[in-house]
């Protein structure tokens, strides 16, 4: 009898330790990820590698006009770093990382528009199906990313609520 209520509580833990394995994986890895691309916007590769993207967006392709390619791209990799280490003191500034996740919001929200103005992001099927280029299947990713933004935004704002 004791040995299945042991066993009960440690299944019963499970699930909680999932759920805070999945938020630190989730946070963390989104901080990597974020962090990474951001650093990787002070090269020419990467400069030169979103270049199509930005110029046939409507939305920022005035940028271009105001900043050179490399200038544009060091300033985005400004941006994305902030909100890499903005989005890592949850634990210490909840408030401060809940403007991180603003920002990752309004990044993964900006280069999704980036599906409906690059031209080649969709190529033709026989099934139908719209098939995506390499460009739409590096872009598509940026739909889960958002997704996990908005989670940290929540997460944070409770924790913030919780700690007042």
């Amino acid at each position: 009898m004791t040995d299945t209520i042991a066993r009960n509580a440690r299944v019963a833990q499970f699930p909680t330790l999932l759920d805070t394995l999945g938020a630190l994986l989730a946070r963390y890895g989104l901080v990597v990820v974020i962090g990474w691309i951001g650093l990787m916007k002070f090269t020419e590769f990467e400069a030169r590698g979103i270049e199509s993207l930005v110029a046939n967006s409507p939305l920022m392709s005035w940028m271009y006009d105001v900043f050179s390619v490399t200038t544009f791209s060091a300033l985005l990799g400004v941006v994305e770093v902030a909100a890499a280490v903005l989005l890592a003191v949850k634990p210490l500034a909840p408030r401060i990382s809940a403007f991180g996740s603003v920002i990752a919001i309004g990044l993964f929200t900006a280069t999704l528009t980036f599906l409906f103005t690059t031209p080649g992001v969709f190529e033709a099927s026989e099934g139908g199906f719209p098939m995506l280029s390499s460009t739409g299947q590096f872009l598509i990713k940026d739909a889960a990313l958002l997704g996990v933004s908005v989670w940290t935004l929540a997460d944070a704002l409770r924790t913030a609520k919780a700690v007042d």
